[in-house]
């Protein structure tokens, strides 16, 4: 039994580094050099609960580390016990420390679900110097959107296009499907990263379901192709590998 337990963890630790690799890999070009350096920082794992904390906001960083396996999130919580998830942390993503004399977290990182890190493995070579800066590049992009989506979006469009960006991110890291991926949030929690009750994007999720929109059950996402006004008022690029940053012509609203 304890060496079956043994073989599962080292095929799950084979998928998370899998993740990593894939990601970063098609963000730059990442010599055997670096592909061996990640293997190696993903034998000495961190495991966390979902719901417990990673870092609090303000604490000093512990130093930069890449997601294995597992959801994250950036949080920002209210003194009446309300919660804005203000991005996510996947497979593959990297939480990079601040270049600061005395890093410190920005804001609270709580794990979403059961989740494993690794130390990022230090940036000595071109290749993961090139590829932790388009992680956070790629980063930006996405915290823009989010504004954008949180400002300008419907309930139906906040969500539709949540989904097309994180079915994009998986696929980088080689977690998704070409139509769908496990998400192991709630409604309530998708609710604290939309700006929306839960019972709002209840109704909407089954609104979407109704029309032809998506699929989600026990976990599984499926997105189904849909040409109606509402589900591309915001079109969104694909990622392509080799390239540095994605390609979005609908980032920001343009005035």
């Amino acid at each position: 039994m304890r060496r079956l337990f043994h073989v599962m963890l080292e095929a799950s630790s084979l998928v998370a580094d899998a993740s990593a690799t894939s990601r970063l890999g098609a963000l730059a070009s990442l010599s055997d050099g670096d592909r061996r350096s990640l293997r190696s920082a993903a034998e000495f794992p961190q495991r966390i609960r979902a719901a417990r904390d990673l870092i609090l906001a303000g604490q000093r960083s512990a130093g930069s580390l890449v997601v294995l396996d597992g959801w994250l999130g950036r949080v920002q919580l209210f003194s009446d016990g309300r919660r804005q998830i203000l991005s996510f942390l996947l497979p593959g993503d990297v939480i990079q420390e601040p270049g600061t004399f005395q890093p410190v977290a920005s804001s609270t990182i709580t794990a979403l679900s059961d989740a494993i890190l690794c130390p990022a493995p230090a940036s000595d070579s071109e290749g993961l110097r090139e590829a932790y800066a388009a992680s956070a590049a790629l980063d930006e992009v996405n915290l823009l959107r989010h504004v954008a989506r949180l400002g300008r979006m419907s309930a139906f469009e906040r969500i539709h296009d949540w989904l097309l960006e994180i079915h994009e991110r998986l696929l980088l890291a080689g977690r998704a499907g070409p139509d769908g991926f496990a998400m192991p949030l709630t409604q309530e929690m998708l609710a604290d990263a939309l700006g929306l009750t839960s019972v709002h994007v209840n109704r909407t999720v089954q609104a979407m379901r109704r029309e032809g929109v998506l699929e989600w059950r026990g976990g599984m996402v499926r997105l189904k192709r849909n040409t109606t006004a509402a589900t591309q008022a915001a079109p969104r690029e694909r990622f392509q590998p080799g390239a540095a940053l994605p390609v979005s012509r609908n980032l920001l609203v343009s005035g």
